[in-house]
């Protein structure tokens, strides 16, 4: 019972951190125009703020890839998760770290400059990790 208020607690805190990591991925949005979609969400796949269609169903499969990424990079001794490229016949998904508890995720057009996509992706991952962190920490200070 404990655990489960518990997680309803976090939930709602990173509920609150919504218009703030939306804020972000709008403005990597602008950045980088090949962008035809992104989210943040939790590492098991809560959808934390989106500006894709289907973001729930992104967002799942994110939580699987995800799984697997850790995997695969513990097992061969890469060390921590930090991102996931995956090339489609019509575009990019890439998913990045984004502090300890959640994940950015982005599509992006086939003509995107790969270079570009990580730098700025990276950038707004770890802005997007400090709020969705931060908005845990006050939920345990609480």
């Amino acid at each position: 019972m404990r655990r489960a208020l518990r997680l309803r607690a976090e939930r709602r805190q990173l509920m609150t951190a919504e218009a703030d990591v939306l804020g972000e991925i709008r403005r990597l949005r602008a950045r980088v125009p090949q962008l035809t979609g992104a989210l943040a969400a939790s590492a098991d796949g809560l959808v934390l703020a989106s500006d894709t269609a289907e973001a729930e169903g992104v967002a799942a499969l994110t939580a699987a890839a995800l799984g697997v990424a850790l995997r695969l990079t513990e097992a061969t001794g890469q060390g921590g998760f930090k991102e996931l490229l995956v090339r489609g016949e019509t575009g990019y998904v890439a998913t990045y770290a984004a502090g300890s508890s959640a994940v950015l995720t982005v599509l992006a057009e086939p003509r995107i400059n790969v270079g570009r996509l990580h730098l700025e992706a990276r950038r707004a991952g770890a802005r997007i990790g400090e709020l969705v962190d931060g908005a845990l920490e006050r939920t345990q200070d609480a």
